[in-house]
């Protein structure tokens, strides 16, 4: 995960690159450390180097790894031609390179030759079975294709063997729930929440699952879900704010007429409902009577 004073270092980056200040390959050298996608970028500045002979060579070795990093990112952007080139580049430097032969299963991807890249990966697989890049490009295959289950598929088979990979859990997590399988998207936040406890983010999506399964159990557990992600947050999540109010509502309702002893405190909600206000009155200061008009239609 990028933190805050990592993007702020690409975005200056990137702003003084783009006004011809310098500093491309730099730039590049983040792109790939933080892992992020800024394919239209790359493409630009990485052939900006690759283009010119004496910028290419003074890169050493590391003219290698440009290669490939400018190769994804044409791919990405749907410059076939350009990934092409580039792949024979690596190829011809690197014949028997195992890594070559995943980004020759990128671009059969790309061009939508499906069948011929599963037999690429499929070939990959029969020397290292445990290839993750190739595990998981099946994976995004299943999933350009519209095929759901097959991802699912996939993802499971992967975590049944790496299952530390906390970006696989999420992204299955994340299946789960654009299909509504809100109880095995649950699992994978609790294997995320057991895995990296102080990540406000996984306890946020933890809550918001439960909420939308409902019933009194549920609505109590997202509830101290939405409250740590609040803690873990100082405070200042919005969402988690929120969560609290519809939990504390929502519960209300369904402890109805019971023993005073069963019902909900509504203290948790009044301190909710104060933090929002404060954040609305700072930053949305003309949004403060849609809030105020929301939280007077909850039922306490």
């Amino acid at each position: 995960m990028v933190t805050k004073t990592e993007e702020t270092e690409l975005n200056r980056l990137e702003i003084q690159v783009d006004n011809g200040g310098g500093g491309a390959w730099e730039y590049l050298c983040l792109v790939r450390k933080l892992k992020v996608r800024r394919s239209d970028k790359v493409l630009k500045h990485g052939l900006s180097i690759l283009n010119d002979p004496k910028k290419r060579s003074n890169l050493g070795p590391e003219e290698w790894t440009l290669y490939e990093q400018v190769a994804v990112a044409a791919m990405d952007c749907q410059c076939l031609d350009v990934a092409k080139d580039y792949i024979k580049v690596l190829q011809k430097r690197f014949p028997e390179s195992k890594r070559v032969g995943r980004l020759e299963g990128m671009l059969l991807e790309s061009k939508g030759s499906w069948a011929e890249a599963e037999k690429a990966y499929s070939s990959l697989l029969e020397e290292n079975p445990f290839d993750q890049v190739v595990l998981k490009r099946r994976v995004a295959m299943a999933k350009a294709q519209g095929n759901m289950s097959g991802a699912i598929e996939w993802l499971n088979k992967y975590l049944e063997t790496f299952m530390a990979d906390h970006d696989a859990w999420r992204e299955l997590a994340e299946i789960y729930v654009s299909l509504q399988m809100y109880k095995q998207a649950a699992y994978c936040y609790e294997e995320l929440i057991l895995s990296q406890p102080t990540l406000p983010l996984y306890h946020l999506a933890y809550a918001e699952v439960l909420y939308t399964l409902g019933g009194l159990e549920n609505l109590q557990t997202a509830k101290k879900y939405y409250a740590s992600t609040i803690d873990l947050t100082g405070g200042k999540n919005t969402r988690a704010l929120f969560g609290i109010c519809l939990c504390t509502s929502a519960i209300g309702q369904l402890t109805k007429g019971r023993n005073k002893e069963e019902k909900e405190s509504p203290e948790l909600h009044s301190l909710a409902a104060t933090a929002l206000e404060k954040i609305y009155k700072q930053r949305a200061p003309t949004k403060l009577p849609l809030l105020n008009s929301a939280l007077k239609g909850l039922k306490i």
